[in-house]
């Protein structure tokens, strides 16, 4: 067994002793696994969405801290992360938003507020799309979804395709504003994890026509929070802009320092307390027309 995943064992059992459910939900594509865990404040369920190649896992001490401010917080694992299923045939995009959208659907029993990371601001967004009267408010981390030329894109999927230890510790270089200490603690498992086949087929299957359109984007009516940590070194400023420029004017653009590609890892504390005042905000504010 391998550091990482006992890290994830270890946190699977830590979140349960301090009341937060892990359960399974089935969809049309496979089981998918998600943290669920009931609040003690006001505001709406939050659910967090992290990025390719990761898991809930790293979202526990930001899902701790909104637990004292919202009535239940959702973290939840995508196809072949985490300790969700690998779905039997190809990850695709396609694939990826029907399972997420499937388990939002049956989970969420108020509007939320939905939180994205990477390719998770991608399924946010998508989800919101779908079912704008489920999502409460929108906060984006360093979205995917952005429209880019192809070979801008093909070369940000290749930064994914990690063959050895000194990949993995470049690519931890371009997620965070610091490299974590535990960096070649895990670099091994990082690398078998981007050999999953869940991963290198969503990576093979993604296209510059899966990004969202500026008409798309624009129609988000429900109050939007994007967050681009100045030491992203990961995605493209590009996406950055093409977000500022289609995202409707309500849409508050955020850039902050000491903070990379992965706010919930880089400060959890921060992160954590800027989701519950927006969301705060959010709850204030009546559904616009766009």
């Amino acid at each position: 067994m391998g550091i990482l995943p006992l890290a994830e064992r270890v946190a699977r059992t830590a979140l349960n002793r301090v009341g937060v459910q892990s359960r399974w939900v089935d969809t049309s594509v496979c089981r998918l696994h998600l943290y669920d865990g009931a609040g003690t404040g006001p505001l709406p369920t939050i659910v967090l969405l992290h990025g390719i190649g990761s898991s809930a896992l790293p979202y526990a001490p930001v899902l701790q801290r909104l637990r004292r401010r919202a009535r239940r917080v959702i973290a939840a694992e995508a196809p072949g992360h985490g300790w969700s299923a690998a779905p039997p045939c190809a990850l695709t995009p396609e694939c990826l938003s029907t399972a997420m959208n499937e388990l939002l659907d049956r989970e969420l029993d108020e509007p939320a507020v939905v939180v994205g990371n990477s390719l998770g601001g991608a399924v946010a967004v998508g989800y919101a799309l779908s079912s704008p009267g489920r999502v409460r408010g929108l906060v984006l981390a360093s979205p995917a979804g952005a429209c880019m030329e192809p070979t801008e894109l093909e070369q940000l999927l290749g930064v994914f395709k990690l063959q050895s230890r000194a990949d993995a510790r470049s690519f931890f270089a371009r997620l965070y504003h610091r490299v974590p200490w535990f960096t070649p603690l895990v670099a091994d498992d990082v690398v078998r994890m981007f050999s999953r086949e869940a991963i290198l087929s969503f990576t093979r299957s993604a296209r510059c026509e899966h990004a969202f359109t500026p008409e798309q984007l624009g129609s988000l009516a429900m109050p939007i929070l994007l967050v681009w940590g100045r030491s992203d070194r990961l995605m493209p400023s590009a996406n950055l802009e093409y977000y500022r420029r289609h995202l409707p004017p309500h849409a508050t653009i955020e850039e902050p320092e000491g903070i990379g590609h992965c706010p919930q890892v880089d400060d959890p504390r921060r992160f954590a307390d800027r989701i519950a005042a927006f969301a705060e905000e959010a709850i204030r504010v009546a559904p616009r027309s766009v």
